[in-house]
């Protein structure tokens, strides 16, 4: 599967007791849009998505190509992995992290178990875009850029 490219994002959200936390997710796809709704596949493993499922809604940070470092520090399972990060609530409080492509504030509709992963589906409720650059994409093991076609 390696040889499909794929985009990345970092799913973002609280725990119960009001700590960040942040997953990076090489599976987001658009599902509807009417109503609007996105998708993503967190493992079954991972301890961050079950830490943010609880509040029942999260924030999709679309990466930039330039933020590779934000992609490999929320890939691991790690403590501190919001230490010297720069972000700020957005609109449903989740964390939004300073220079992503875009932004998608969601609330969560189901997270089913398919095999080694949960296939998660969120409604989006608020969608904030910016023009920062080039979108970033996982491809054969690796981060690539990917430019906007002018």
């Amino acid at each position: 599967m390696g040889a499909v490219p794929t985009s990345v994002v970092v799913v973002t959200g609280f725990d119960s007791v009001g700590s960040p936390h942040g997953i990076t997710i090489g599976s987001f796809v658009s599902v509807s849009l009417e109503p609007p709704l996105v998708g993503f596949l967190p493992g079954v493993s991972s301890k961050t998505w079950l830490a943010i499922r609880d509040s029942r809604k999260f924030c999709v940070n679309v990466l930039s190509a330039s933020q590779d470092e934000l992609c490999w520090r929320f890939a691991k399972e790690a403590e501190n992995r919001f230490e010297g990060v720069e972000w700020a609530p957005s609109a449903n409080g989740a964390p939004a992290l300073a220079g992503s492509l875009a932004t998608l504030d969601c609330e969560l509709v189901s997270d089913d178990q398919y095999g080694d992963h949960y296939f998660v589906v969120g409604r989006v409720t608020d969608l904030s875009a910016s023009d920062v650059g080039d979108a970033m994409a996982f491809y054969r093991g690796k981060v690539v850029g990917v430019s906007h076609p002018s």
